[in-house]
């Protein structure tokens, strides 16, 4: 039975074409990816408020299709980038993409959280965290990031505002210091930073 035309058309991958961070880049997504269509109002909100240096060594915590690690592999050229997901199908767009936009100082792997980076040390780490994956999900994360920065390294987080408040209290406990970089009208950008023992 052939396939109704709109049906087929779902098929074809979509094209975005969009500046972030002064950089015109182009990215394909599919369907089943988040957020598809556009760079969602979180991650520009996450990019714009970031403090990158240019030999920053950056990991990008469930990239997706790429926007956030792919933005921070341009702000930080002498650096390397590592993007992280648990979706295959993320992985393969995120590494088609990179290519897209001609990024090579990337590595793109697929990871249960920080698994497959070893003791990997990283200057920045970024994340758009997931709203509904629970607590305890949050502080494997949380913990998992504290023990591959060198201190000085930086975790940046943009999250709904629900959670702003969570957040606030974990990073306490968890890093000893909290800053609240950017509330929007829907998401919050936080970060703290690994402190000297």
């Amino acid at each position: 039975m052939p396939l109704p035309d709109a049906l087929r058309h779902l098929r074809h991958d979509l094209r975005l074409e969009t500046e972030l961070c002064g950089h015109p880049m182009r990215f394909d997504t599919t369907w089943g990816l988040f957020s598809p269509k556009a760079i969602d109002e979180g991650s520009r909100l996450l990019l714009d408020h970031m403090d990158v240096s240019a030999s920053d060594n950056c990991l990008d915590l469930g990239c997706g299709y790429g926007p956030l690690g792919l933005c921070l592999a341009k702000q930080a050229p002498q650096g390397r980038t590592v993007l992280l997901d648990k979706d295959f199908v993320a992985v393969d767009y995120t590494r088609r993409n990179a290519s897209l936009n001609g990024i090579d100082n990337v590595e793109v792997l697929l990871s249960n959280g920080f698994s497959a980076v070893g003791d990997e040390r990283f200057d920045l780490i970024a994340s758009n965290l997931p709203a509904k994956v629970g607590n305890e999900l949050f502080y494997l994360y949380f913990y998992d990031a504290l023990d591959r920065m060198p201190v000085g390294g930086r975790f940046y987080v943009v999250v709904i505002n629900g959670l702003r408040q969570f957040i606030a209290r974990a990073f306490g406990e968890v890093f000893g210091n909290h800053k609240k970089i950017k509330q929007g009208r829907t998401y919050t950008v936080a970060m703290a930073e690994r402190l000297a023992p």
